[in-house]
């Protein structure tokens, strides 16, 4: 057997030996992005019916209030949600209009281009 031939097989035992090893958390991993999927999505379809502050949005959805608030932000922040006016102490989030390039208009704070 010729060494490249014994470093092939040798690299082929060492990737099925770390597939083998990194299983289990490829599958927790896996599990996690897809409750996260749901849980955006739900967020979603709570605002697109008629908006909402992260307690109403938690108490429909069933997302626990600290999940809910760190989708919510993390919406915001890609501008997919944006506030509206406030509720008591809360303010409503509604689903924006248009694509995030949209709405920033390619600049990051969000003013217009005066070009």
């Amino acid at each position: 057997m010729s060494q490249t031939e014994k470093q092939k097989k040798e690299q082929k035992a060492a990737m099925k030996r770390l597939r083998q090893e990194r299983k289990q958390k490829i599958k927790d991993i896996a599990a996690t992005v897809k409750t996260q999927k749901e849980a955006v999505k739900a967020i979603k379809e709570q605002l697109q019916n008629h908006g909402g502050t992260v307690p109403q949005i938690a108490r429909e959805t069933g997302i626990s209030a600290d999940k809910v608030l760190w989708y919510i932000a993390a919406l915001k922040k890609y501008g997919e949600i944006s506030e509206a006016e406030k509720d008591g102490g809360y303010f409503r989030y509604i689903l924006s209009e248009g694509s995030p390039e949209e709405i920033f208009n390619g600049q990051p704070d969000g003013s217009q281009d005066t070009k």
